[in-house]
Formats: C-alpha cells, structure tokens, sequence
C-alpha cells in the first residue's frame, strides 16, 4: 500500500494496523525533532506520544494538498513551540509580516564560520522561535516555502524571520 492509501484507510476506519505503519515511519524524525527542541530524552518520548495522539484524532483533518510529512512536520513544530511557551510561559513578539527583504541575506558565511560548540551554545541563547527556523532551514535543509507551508506564513515573513534569527545569532558570536 502506498502512503495515501494507508491514509486514507485510517481516515476511512480508524484501522489501527495503517496508524501502526504511519507510526513506524514516523516515529523516529517525530522524536529527534522534538529532543531538538527540548532536550531531554524522556520529555521528548512524552512528546512524540502526544503528537501521534494528535495526529491519530486530527488526521481526518489532512486534505492531501501537502504532503503527509510536510503536515506531520507542521503539527510536530508546532506543537513543541507550544509545549516551550507553557512551560516557559514565553511571550514571542509577532514580526511584521509586512516586511520585504527581498533575496536571501548573504550573511550565511558569517554564520558557517561559527564552531558548532559555539553554535549550540548561542542557539541556547536566542527566542525558541528563533532557533526553530535557524534549524529548520540548515539542520533539516527545508526549503524557503517548505519553511513557509510549515509555519504558515508568506514567504516574505519567513525570509524576514530567518534574517533576523541570523542576525542574532552571528551578533551574539561577536560579543563573546
């Protein structure tokens, strides 16, 4: 059975055995996106259980106009920022989304130069958001609009978003 066809079987009858297949591809990019986030192995097995009883009760919801890991990636992303905001109780500012920055910023060298020990110390330091795009974009190699499918948001305000995390990160490697 292809992957549709094991959706739209769950869709049809809630058939255990085709979630059991989702779960078995899943579970694994589920669970090391989640300890991105978290840090902590057993938090980030709670949370990849809590989003497969997300994706279980919401998957009559899918309408096949991404593709599935796209939406899993979606539901996966958002709800660890979530979890990260009442846990932290950390208020984000919306960036203006209004905002045109036109092409990609050519800053990317600057942040190459970063060790990587430095790198994950200063991805410590910035807002959860932040971080989550920066990782999406270099860690996980999205795509601009992959990026944006996932965060529901222009491109332009992606962009935006990805500049300014950048920003961050190589002005925080400048302090230290």
């Amino acid at each position: 059975m292809t992957e549709e066809e094991i959706i739209k079987k769950l869709i049809h009858s809630n058939d255990t055995s085709a979630f059991s297949v989702l779960y078995d591809k899943y579970a694994d990019k589920i669970y090391y996106k989640c300890l991105s986030f978290v840090k902590d192995k057993q938090l980030a097995q709670d949370l990849t259980h809590d989003i497969f009883v997300k994706i279980f009760i919401t998957i009559k919801k899918f309408r096949f106009e991404s593709s599935f890991s796209t939406w899993v990636y979606r539901i996966t992303y958002n709800f660890c920022i979530d979890y990260l905001r009442r846990q932290q109780k950390y208020s984000v500012s919306r960036l203006n989304e209004e905002d045109d920055i036109g092409e990609e910023m050519e800053d990317t060298d600057e942040l190459f130069s970063i060790s990587v020990e430095s790198l994950e110390l200063l991805l410590e330091q910035i807002p959860t958001e932040d971080k989550a795009i920066l990782l999406m974009k270099y860690q996980d190699e999205l795509s601009i609009k992959d990026i944006t499918t996932t965060l529901e948001i222009s491109e332009s305000a992606t962009k935006m978003r990805l500049k300014r995390a950048k920003e961050k990160v190589v002005s925080l490697s400048k302090q230290t």
